[in-house]
């Protein structure tokens, strides 16, 4: 069941190029046909110059062995190119399959599988199916028609030297058989342990700062020394098993050229074996050694090949949980007023069962500047994730101009929000293209007064290259709030009608987050704003503040209001006055 399966994604790999595909197995089988005349060029030749020897009837079969050889050669090049070529299609198909897929997962897929291993199926196993279907299918194709044309002229030649000479084959069939499932499971291991280091590569590389302040450069070099080691015998199983098959296969494929030299040299002698039927036979049995002998090989492309297949259809056979359905409802930017309304608005993690949100109602206007404030944990960094989307909540519970968020397209609903999360990503390219990021066409001058807004472009003319600087990997080379503000930056430039700050101001101190805010909220093209903080000075400019507390809204009102009731945000307010004392 599970060969079958494999063996119909391998068709529908191939499908879109089956005219390659065929044009080199035509090519293959034009090759195998000379292969097998050849010979028979040769035998007819040798029983001519027994009986009478003839230097012109040598220069003669010289001239067309070299003929038919030439072109086998070339034909045999242009199987390569053909069917090779369409390994390196089908690499490219599954490359940009699986890239496009990913890009339609939520993020809830990445935070359980990790990159390291993503990116490992999409490079090393995505190169093992391109190998099985180049090499290995024109390996495959290839000692089929060897098989299929030359048996039968072998049997027409000498049925008992035939037979004789591939009395050893059935044993090779069934080493075959019994090394299959073996190299299977451990190929299977070995791209496992190669996912391994991969995601333990990627995730020291992004933490390599973090490893040098703790001091941990001793213990991720045993662990991965740990991994690299398990790689290794993996490596060795897989090499111990493939060493002894191979050169098995190898050696009883050569076998039958000593059956064919000893028996024949005996029918010769006694005379019932033509010389140039002997010299054929032999041809065609070492003919057939080559293709044999690669069988070896081509099992190791096809065991990679299948496990590749498992391990790519993991990653395409999954269906985003967050995605546009029939009854999806388009909704264009310029109708969207920025209303914001939750309703018992509910949600629980996979696997938790603690609700992060629990029954939250709110309506946020049109342009209004919301700060929502709590512990850590209460479930703000959730709600924020919620209203772009971010997270599969159920219908019903979440509107955005008086229209349910699941049931608006999902371009239609991320264009008309803009959303600066707590990690301020920044792409490895210049402070321009990432300012640029949602709309690449942009002007300097646009960037530029963004820039200006949301206060980081006096620190950008400082740079050497200004905003061509490159700022290098996660943005590294610019400090926490250069970060943040670039980001910030980039979600206004977009120009959208709702803008949500997950504590994106948390390295900007509370005078530069109160002027940002500000520039946010006035002028003509007014934002609506959640800004989610625990800057509570920051926090206190806002039109409102909600208050959050295990998943609820426990408090809503004006920072004044607020200060008038009892409660979380007075003592909030409380600490932070005494802080702002000690500082």
């Amino acid at each position: 069941m599970a060969n079958s399966r494999r063996l119909s994604k391998l068709l529908a790999y191939l499908r879109p190029h089956w005219r390659d595909a065929t044009f080199g197995i035509i090519a293959l089988l034009i090759v195998n046909g000379l292969g097998v005349y050849i010979p028979l060029l040769i035998r007819s030749a040798v029983d001519r110059l027994s009986v009478e020897f003839s230097f012109n009837q040598i220069k003669y079969l010289v001239i067309q062995i070299v003929l038919f050889a030439s072109a086998m050669w070339f034909i045999r090049i242009a199987s390569r190119i053909w069917l090779f070529g369409v390994g390196r299609q089908v690499e490219f198909d599954l490359k940009q399959r699986i890239f496009e897929h990913l890009l339609k997962m939520e993020p809830s897929y990445f935070a359980i599988n990790s990159a390291g291993d993503l990116i490992s199926r999409a490079t090393s196993d995505v190169d093992n199916i391109r190998r099985l279907l180049g090499f290995a299918v024109l390996s495959l194709v290839n000692t089929l028609f060897a098989y299929v044309f030359t048996l039968p002229v072998m049997l027409g030649l000498s049925v008992d030297l035939t037979l004789a000479s591939l009395a050893v084959y059935p044993f090779m069939f069934f080493l075959v058989y019994l090394f299959s499932d073996r190299l299977r499971t451990q190929q299977s291991a070995v791209q496992e342990r190669i996912s391994d280091i991969s995601a333990l590569i990627q995730e020291d590389i992004s933490g390599m700062a973090l490893i040098k302040i703790y001091s941990q450069e001793e213990n991720e070099r045993r662990a991965f020394a740990n991994r690299n080691r398990d790689l290794l015998e993996a490596n060795l199983k897989l090499a111990k098993s493939r060493n002894t098959l191979f050169p098995l296969i190898g050696g009883l494929a050569t076998v039958s050229s000593f059956i064919i030299i000893w028996l024949g040299s005996t029918r010769i002698a006694n005379g019932s074996l033509p010389p140039g039927d002997f010299i054929a036979l032999l041809l065609y049995v070492e003919r057939l050694v080559f293709p044999t002998a690669l069988l070896g090989f081509t099992i190791t492309a096809y065991q990679r090949g299948e496990v590749s297949i498992d391990r790519i259809e993991t990653i395409l056979t999954v269906t985003p949980k967050i995605k546009d359905t029939q009854d999806t409802i388009e909704l264009p930017l310029y109708q969207v007023k920025g209303k914001l309304t939750a309703t018992n608005l509910s949600y629980t993690y996979p696997g938790s069962t603690t609700s992060a949100l629990c029954d939250v109602n709110f309506t946020i206007a049109p342009s209004e500047t919301v700060a929502i404030v709590g512990a850590i944990g209460s479930g703000k960094s959730t709600l924020a994730n919620a209203v772009p989307r971010l997270l599969d909540i159920e219908p019903g519970q979440l509107f955005l101009d008086g229209v349910d968020i699941t049931k608006i397209a999902l371009a239609d609903l991320r264009s008309a929000i803009a959303y600066v999360p707590q990690d301020s990503f920044l792409f490895s390219t210049t402070i321009k293209n990432n300012i640029r990021y949602g709309d690449p066409v942009s002007e300097q001058e646009q960037v530029e007064n963004t820039a200006k807004m949301a206060q980081i472009h006096p620190e950008i003319i400082n740079f050497p290259q200004q905003y061509e600087t490159i700022v290098g990997e996660r943005g590294i080379t610019l400090s926490g709030g250069q970060r943040q503000r670039t980001a910030l930056a980039r979600a206004m430039l977009v120009n959208a009608p709702v803008l949500i700050l997950d504590d994106a101001l948390s390295s900007v101190d509370n005078q530069t987050a109160t002027a940002i805010l500000k520039n946010l909220s006035g002028g003509t093209q007014r934002k609506t704003v959640i800004f989610i903080t625990h800057q509570l000075s920051a926090a206190a400019s806002a039109d409102r503040i909600f208050v959050m507390d295990k998943g609820k809204i426990v408090q809503k009102g004006t920072h004044a209001e607020l200060l008038e009731q009892p409660g979380m945000y007075k003592t909030l307010w409380s600490q932070h006055q005494i802080e702002e004392l000690l500082h």
